[in-house]
């Protein structure tokens, strides 16, 4: 089995921002030129997370939405009464949805739907610079 690791380093808003990374992704398996492998995306961070979603606008302002109703930020939390950092809303989501995913990649593809892309998305309370870490397994 060979492990190939690339990274790439993105600057986020914060507060919801969902950027679609897909394309990126793809870029750095096609450089490899593997054929049939497993594709690990990763964030490291607690605030972040990576998922799929079909990146349009009418769901980029929904899902932030729906998981303020989860995790909002107007809300009196433990974890911000002992750091005063504002942000353990952000914890909460991130840890919710994860913060990487597994895509297979067949015959040079990544193995996504037709209306499916890979995003990042900044929950924290602040703008930050995240790096992205794609994992190639063959």
């Amino acid at each position: 089995m060979t492990v190939r690791n690339e990274k790439f380093l993105l600057s986020t808003r914060g507060f919801n921002d969902i950027i679609d990374i897909t394309s990126k992704v793809a870029d750095i398996v096609r450089s490899g030129g593997e054929k049939n492998a497993i594709v690990h995306v990763y964030s490291p961070g607690s605030t972040v997370s990576i998922t799929t979603i079909e990146y349009e606008p009418g769901l980029v302002k929904d899902f932030p939405e729906a998981l303020d109703k989860i995790a909002p930020v107007n809300k009196n939390y433990e974890h911000d009464n002992k750091w005063h950092d504002g942000n353990a809303h952000s914890h909460i989501k991130a840890s919710m949805i994860g913060n990487s995913i597994t895509i297979p990649l067949a015959a040079g593809e990544l193995e996504l739907g037709r209306w499916q892309q890979v995003v990042l998305i900044d929950f924290d309370n602040k703008a930050r610079t995240r790096s992205v870490i794609v994992q190639i397994l063959s």
